[in-house]
């Protein structure tokens, strides 16, 4: 005989298939980054290997979780309830841990990116390795030195040039560009005026507000996914009791009134019968 109320175990059920979603996603994300740097080289993208390992873990953890957890709701397990629901606790607390000092460190990042891309000016003679990541950027961004052209000293490389029909798309300008080929010359060439940091500037802080969306709305399924695995729990443990967030209270129905007749009742044969009063 079912314990749980079959209502609320469809709506566990369905936030259990949420949950393997999210996690499927997050290992589609984890295999396309993989991807997309499998070609790439530099100190950059090899700090990335963490980042892949995370989003590994984690989606498949979630994937996991959510199957446990449909599972013990459709047979109705309660061990395995029991199982998901500290789980639950667990995720919820790490995503908080995760969460609030990244929203902390979130006003903090334009400071601390500023302070890292100025320690490697200037662009002419910074390692090849930041030379390449910059022409990969500039090329990508169509922007030209961090903070400003100034950046490569009139030493500029062919990825920030701007080709005649973007002249109108991009913001270009018009430079003495300086070439070492047999000999040194100096050419008046177009280059793209806009700098690169504020550009990567902006796509930081969207990924943060995506990854602090992202911590939060985890842990908000894991606090949704508590409440609904302690009551399915709770009906295992008292299958007599009747669920209260699945009844309709009655201590508000009213009464039916009481009615009384406006005209008088007619007389009892007893007082039909007997003499009058006298006077």
């Amino acid at each position: 005989m079912a314990q749980i109320n079959s209502c609320l175990k469809r709506i566990f059920i369905g936030f259990n298939l949420l949950f393997a979603i999210i996690g499927v996603i997050l290992i589609s994300l984890a295999m396309l980054s993989q991807i997309v740097t499998s070609d790439e080289q530099g100190p950059v993208v090899e700090n990335r290997t963490t980042g892949l390992v995370v989003l590994y873990v984690v989606g498949a953890g979630t994937v996991l979780i959510a199957l446990l957890g449909a599972s013990g709701a459709y047979r109705e397990h309660k061990v395995s309830l029991i199982v998901f629901l500290v789980l639950m606790i667990i995720a919820a607390l790490l995503m908080i841990r995760a969460g609030v000092p990244s929203a902390i460190l979130r006003p903090q990042l334009e400071e601390i990116l500023e302070d890292r891309f100025r320690s490697l000016l200037p662009l002419n003679e910074a390692p090849p390795d930041v030379k390449s990541l910059a022409d990969k950027l500039q090329l990508q961004l169509h922007c030209c030195g961090l903070f400003s052209s100034d950046d490569w000293r009139n030493q500029f490389p062919d990825s920030c040039l701007c080709p005649p029909m973007e002249e109108e798309e991009y913001e270009c300008k018009r430079v003495l560009y300086e070439q070492f080929q047999f000999f040194s010359q100096v050419e008046s060439r177009s280059i793209y005026s806009r700098p690169c940091f504020p550009i990567i500037m902006y796509y930081s802080l969207l990924g943060a507000n995506i990854v602090i969306g992202f911590f939060f709305t985890l842990a908000s399924l894991a606090v949704l996914g508590m409440i609904l695995s302690s009551i399915m729990i709770h009906q295992l443990r008292h299958p007599e009791r009747t669920t209260v967030l699945f009844t309709v209270p009655t201590i508000f129905t009213p009464n039916l009134p009481k009615y009384q007749e406006l005209h008088n009742t007619p007389p009892k044969y007893e007082e039909l019968q007997s003499p009058p009063p006298a006077y």
